[in-house]
């Protein structure tokens, strides 16, 4: 597929920041937009993320939680994954969080695809993987994430439509699986 013509870029003059954390950089930026008025627009940074959707061997089920996340007062499934440490690349924090998460070491992991969750005021990296097979081999060393359990994959259309998955990462990943599964 030929590239589209880049155009319309938005111009950056400057920016500053309004607060830093180790979880949040908020910002101001001064643009001028392509009709050619200039204002200042908000930036949010957060530390990039990679998850996994880890099916089982027989690829009829994938490793999900149940979860409540406080901040939009949500229950919904969620697949294991994190933030990246410092100098880790996206793969290994992915297979990193399954097992810390769950206790299953993935047998293999591939790249589905990397995404910006709210890309018009927010950096926020999302890598997405698929680990098929997992080896069952310690107890979850992170307890605060839910219980995780293997969600047979002819219910995923259902949990998406009864919103009980609306976790973007998670949404993306599973959403993804469905559309290319058997390609």
């Amino acid at each position: 597929m030929e590239q589209p013509e880049k155009t319309g870029e938005w111009v950056v003059h400057g920016k500053r920041s309004i607060y830093e954390s180790e979880w949040v950089k908020v910002g101001l930026a001064d643009i001028t937009v392509p009709s050619g008025e200039r204002f200042e627009h908000h930036t949010v940074w957060l530390p990039p993320a990679a998850m996994a959707l880890v099916l089982d061997d027989s690829g009829e089920n994938v490793l999900m939680s149940y979860r409540h996340r406080f901040v939009p007062d949500v229950w919904n499934y969620e697949l294991p994954g994190g933030l990246l440490n410092e100098e880790e690349a996206p793969e290994i924090t992915a297979a990193r969080e399954v097992e810390e998460e769950t206790g299953y070491r993935p047998r293999s992991i591939e790249h589905l695809t990397t995404f910006e969750p709210m890309i018009g005021t927010v950096t926020n990296p999302h890598h997405v993987y698929l680990a098929r097979g997992a080896e069952w081999v310690s107890d979850a060393s992170e307890l605060d994430e839910g219980k995780f359990r293997w969600i047979p994959t002819s219910e995923l259309r259902g949990l998406i439509a009864s919103r009980e998955i609306v976790n973007s990462g998670s949404l993306v990943a599973v959403l993804h699986f469905l559309a290319f599964a058997d390609s």
